[in-house]
């Protein structure tokens, strides 16, 4: 059986932050009660949106993440990548909720981490040494015993 350790890993994570960031709306709407739409809340729209950005992100994150595992391997650095990926989108998440640095540095790490996966995928593809080998295919002949 083959497993991408690192991938799985960030995508579980990644969907329990999405279940605490979907709580978190839930919650204001709750509290303004307002069932449908923003209703003009700032606060409500500030979750809404902190959630819709990180839904915007994830999964180029995780994509790029699985793909770069599989081309190149598990390493200690791509699961720094990934777990500093996931903190990002918890300090963007409280820094929507008046944390003004925690959503520079979140936007920051997220932006990096793109930037950074997407190189190392171009890098891993065209960098890479290949090696192209041919195969000649024979004809076999059976040869009847006598």
């Amino acid at each position: 059986m083959f497993m991408l350790p690192i991938s799985l890993t960030i995508a579980a994570g990644a969907a329990l932050l999405n279940l605490w960031l979907a709580t978190r709306v839930g919650r204001v709407r709750g509290q303004e009660k307002v069932s449908i739409g923003d209703g003009g809340n700032d606060r409500l729209i500030r979750r809404m949106r902190a959630q819709a950005n990180y839904v915007e992100n994830t999964p180029f994150v995780l994509i790029l993440l699985a793909l770069v595992e599989l081309g190149i391997g598990s390493s200690i650095w791509l699961w720094a990548v990934g777990a500093l990926y996931l903190v990002g989108r918890i300090l963007h998440a409280i820094g929507m909720d008046g944390m003004m640095w925690g959503r520079m540095v979140g936007t920051v790490i997220t932006m990096l981490t793109l930037l950074g996966l997407a190189i190392t995928a171009l890098l891993s593809v065209y960098l890479t040494p290949t090696k192209f080998v041919s195969t000649e295919v024979t004809e076999t002949v059976a040869i009847q015993p006598q």
